[in-house]
């Protein structure tokens, strides 16, 4: 793979696929790149995969259903990883006081400590040029009622994303994510079918519309082309000026729904 263009219908078609995946597999894919963007191995990552990893430690890496590709010897120094088994995540939704200590744990481990596994693992073979990339959300600055375990979640990653740029900076190593808004993907059908979400979400953007996988791809393009090459520890906010205004209140338009 040598170009840009062929970089994002990659990283498109690979989106589209996780998102299309069942919640309950939970699988996830990252797209391997060399410097010049790039090479286009694409390793599909399960939980019982995670043995087979060279320093894998069953007690401090949890067989979580999300993250790792299993043949990380083959990543070359400066090579480029592209977690996007990170956008993968999902989200359990319940007021604080009455969510489940389990299900807020699940969310914590798939959106967060899975990520934190490919950043592990990668890191230790990306050397000068090397690049990672994560998928984190608008979540992970804006806070909404009923979400608390992926919001937390994501803002970690956000905050992973820049340890690990100070960590890995000195290996000439780059880590950046991307913060997507509201992308139209089988993950979102749940909330898109709740009357006023969608509409309450595009009124509090600047630019007046949902995300497309398409935006995510370019996005991520760009974070692992030379044109970003003095750019590490960047969360880049991908959600048409959502941020500069107002989560919608997913609870309350749920409540009605339901009648409450």
């Amino acid at each position: 793979m040598n170009n840009d263009a062929q970089l994002k219908q990659l990283v498109k078609e690979k989106y589209s696929e996780i998102a299309k995946q069942p919640k309950d597999q939970n699988l996830a894919s990252c797209c391997g790149a060399t410097a010049a963007c790039c090479g286009d191995d694409v390793y599909n990552i399960m939980a019982d995969d995670y043995t087979r990893l060279e320093g894998y430690n069953p007690d401090a890496d949890l067989g979580l259903g999300c993250g790792l590709p299993t043949e990380f010897a083959k990543i070359e120094v400066g090579d480029t990883v592209i977690d996007l088994g990170s956008g993968a995540g999902f989200s359990g939704f319940g007021l604080i006081t009455e969510l489940d200590a389990d299900q807020f744990r699940s969310v914590v481990d798939v959106c967060l400590t899975g990520a934190f596994l490919v950043i592990k693992h990668a890191g230790r073979h990306l050397g000068e040029g090397g690049s990672l990339v994560s998928l984190t959300s608008l979540n992970g600055r804006q806070p909404a009622i009923g979400m608390s375990a992926y919001c937390s979640a994501k803002a970690g990653l956000s905050m992973l994303t820049q340890v690990a740029a100070l960590e890995l900076g000195p290996h000439g190593v780059r880590v950046n994510a991307v913060a997507p808004g509201f992308v139209h993907t089988p993950l979102t059908e749940g909330a898109m079918a709740i009357p006023g979400v969608v509409e309450d979400y595009v009124e509090n953007t600047a630019l007046g519309r949902t995300g497309t996988p398409e935006d995510i791809a370019a996005a991520v393009a760009f974070l692992c082309s030379p044109q970003s090459a003095w750019l590490t520890g960047e969360v880049l906010d991908l959600n048409g000026g959502a941020h500069l205004k107002r989560y919608p209140n997913i609870h309350q338009h749920l409540t009605k729904l339901m009648g409450q």
